[in-house]
């Protein structure tokens, strides 16, 4: 096993159309605003941008991520990242009932060199560190998506 490996999926019910969805997080530049692990966005082109992403535990994450397909049809959003991590996101977006599923699907290698050093003792915090992101992440979609941003940037 690689402990230096990591695949999550989260799904996300949101009372909200798919097509403001698919809006908010299309937007990545204002994340800030409303997903409090991610610290800064800074864009370098049309179609890539450096993230610093920072959780519970005492450490950024820096990645360059580039945007690989922005499909508003197929509701779905992918980038590659290069950086303290390497690898892949995607957001993948349905109808569901009145409102929207987003899935969101990553694999990616760490690369930050502190962070390999604590691949094998620090892998249960490092999963949970995630799972805790996601679920800001969640909430604060939620209150963005209802005109009241979960923090101004």
């Amino acid at each position: 096993m690689d402990w230096t490996h990591y695949r999550f999926r989260s799904l996300w019910s949101l009372a909200a159309p798919l097509g403001e969805v698919y809006d908010a997080l299309a937007d990545v530049e204002r994340y800030p605003r409303w997903w409090p692990q991610v610290r800064e966005v800074t864009p370098l082109d049309a179609s890539s941008g450096v993230l610093r992403i920072r959780s519970v535990l005492p450490y950024d994450l820096v990645f360059t991520g580039r945007e690989v397909r922005r499909d508003p049809a197929a509701g779905v959003l992918e980038i590659v990242m290069t950086g303290d991590v390497d690898g892949w996101a995607r957001w993948t977006l349905a109808t569901e009932g009145t409102g929207t599923r987003a899935r969101y699907d990553q694999e990616v290698q760490v690369t930050k060199p502190l962070l390999r050093r604590l691949a094998v003792p620090g892998r249960a915090a490092f999963r949970a560190n995630h799972a805790l992101m996601m679920r800001a992440g969640r909430k604060g979609l939620v209150a963005y998506l209802r005109g009241t941003p979960s923090r101004e940037p």
